[in-house]
Parts: C-alpha cells; structure tokens; sequence
C-alpha cells in the first residue's frame, strides 16, 4: 500500500491554461496534460529563480519529490514542443491555492483548501 500524496501548495493559476501549435486543428492534435505542482515547481524554478530546496519549502514537500515534479514537467513540455503536442493545464489531486487575490480563489471561495 503506497503512501498517501502530501497536499502540494501553489501560489499561482494562469489565466490562459492551453496552448497549441498554430495551424493544426485541435481534432488532430495529441494533448498532454500539466498539472499545478509542475507548472508552480517550474515557475519557482525557472522564472523565480529559485533552488530546489526553496521550492520544495515553498511547496511543502520534499526536495527528492521537487526533483521528480521538475523533470515530470519538463519531459511533457519538451515532448509537445518537439513532436507537436498540445499543452493543458490541470490543477491536478492533492492542491493547495494560497493566493488569496487569485482570480479562481475570489470565484471559488477555496483558498488554502484542496482543489479535489
């Protein structure tokens, strides 16, 4: 029996949640999905720039865990841009939102709850 998934805090929702290649209809396409922790892990990572063991405090998991959500996300992302993928955005299981101000927090009412 696996252990259950720590909640995962993310300060961060975009308001645009897809994209795909210009010129290929979406019937055709093949989608991959991104879920919150990775797209809030490689935020923190690669446009805050953070270290692991900063991201992983901010997340509230482990450094070991931040590592595996990282390359996660990043295999996703290089596969779409390289074989022509769409890219959606999911929250995902185990969420935690902290930004109160956040556009999906105010319509929710759901801050610092999970997003189940």
């Amino acid at each position: 029996m696996t252990r259950p998934l720590k909640k995962r805090v993310i300060n961060f929702w975009p308001q645009v949640t897809y994209f795909k290649p210009a010129g290929i209809p979406l019937k055709t396409i093949e989608e991959l999905e991104i879920s919150g922790d990775e797209l809030e892990a490689i935020r923190l990572k690669y446009l805050e720039n953070l270290d692991q063991e900063k991201v992983a405090k901010q997340m509230n998991v482990s450094r070991p865990t931040i590592v595996r959500i990282l390359q996660s996300a990043k295999k996703k992302i290089v596969d779409a841009l390289v074989n022509g993928k769409a890219i959606k955005m999911e929250k995902g299981p185990n969420i935690i939102m902290k930004n109160a101000n956040h556009k999906l927090c105010n319509k929710k009412r759901r801050c610092g709850r999970s997003f189940n």
